[in-house]
């Protein structure tokens, strides 16, 4: 009866007096828990904010800063995927500029400054007097090239030197460096390899090679031993034109150097950069959501 007295004008007018108790008594039933699921809700999403808002609220200035260390290592590792993909596409150019048909040798031999690691046709007779040294060299092995030379008198002799000697091309008044390959140590001096020593006109196909830049660190070439492909130097000493071949492996002569001596392979260490970069950066975010986010101890 007390709850009816709070709409005492709308139960004596449109209701009876049985009917208005059942609608009062549902009004109430019904208002109650609703009224307690709003207020309810109010509260939960309250208590999420102010959580939310107290997490960031301790990082200082900071802290922030070093979410850098993370986001320059993703950085780093995806200019690594760039540099792989590069790395790639040039090992497989200078595999397919090696393999290609060879070529004449051109009129002008300023045009071989465009042709670098194209097999050419050379044709002339080598200057062995004046022949260098370049090395220690390990020995490239193409093939079966090892059983078709006999420079080797026992196995695991791979350290010695590649003969550089100067050709006189025929019918031409120019002079040109040709990498004849790869003699070992104690096969160096010219007359232990006399054989090979071809006095008459030969005919070659060699690949281009350019000037190479003196590595770091590395000490200045003495005497007719060379460290490294110094065309200034070489020609200064022989009397050559700036140009320089590699002989292919098919030139090697019984006795003779072994051939065949052209590096085509580029290092290419860029997949474990991109490993190591990729995980240095999910590791320092790990850390950081850890340790500076949600205060958890390792």
């Amino acid at each position: 009866m007390q709850k009816i007295c709070i709409f005492p004008r709308i139960c004596r007018t449109v209701l009876a007096k049985s009917q208005c108790k059942i609608l009062v008594n549902n009004v109430v039933a019904f208002e109650k828990p609703l009224g307690w699921r709003i207020i309810q809700q109010r509260t939960f999403s309250g208590q999420k904010n102010q959580h939310r808002e107290k997490s960031t609220a301790h990082i200082t200035p900071w802290q922030w800063i070093l979410l850098v260390i993370p986001a320059t290592s993703f950085g780093l590792g995806c200019w690594q995927v760039q540099r792989k993909k590069w790395k790639e596409d040039l090992i497989a150019n200078l595999q397919v500029k090696t393999t290609q048909n060879p070529a004449e040798l051109p009129d002008n031999l300023d045009d071989l400054t465009d042709l670098e690691y194209r097999p050419v046709i050379i044709r002339g007779t080598f200057l062995h007097e004046k022949e260098l040294y370049m090395g220690p060299r390990s020995f490239i092995q193409h093939g079966d090239a090892q059983s078709k030379s006999g420079v080797f008198s026992k196995q695991g002799n791979t350290v010695g030197y590649n003969v550089i000697t100067p050709l006189k091309l025929e019918g031409r008044e120019e002079i040109i460096l040709v990498n004849r390959g790869w003699v070992p140590r104690n096969r160096l001096n010219p007359a232990t390899r006399s054989a090979g020593q071809i006095p008459n006109t030969v005919q070659l196909i060699g690949i281009v090679r350019l000037n190479e830049n003196r590595p770091q660190f590395s000490p200045e070439s003495k005497g007719d031993h060379f460290l490294y492909r110094d065309l200034g130097r070489m020609c200064s000493i022989t009397g050559a034109n700036p140009y320089f071949v590699d002989a292919v492996e098919a030139s090697t002569v019984p006795e003779g150097p072994i051939g065949g001596q052209t590096r085509i392979t580029v290092r290419n260490e860029h997949l474990s950069y991109i490993i190591t970069w990729f995980s240095l950066s999910a590791a320092t975010v790990f850390v950081w959501y850890r340790q500076i986010l949600k205060r958890k101890p390792f």
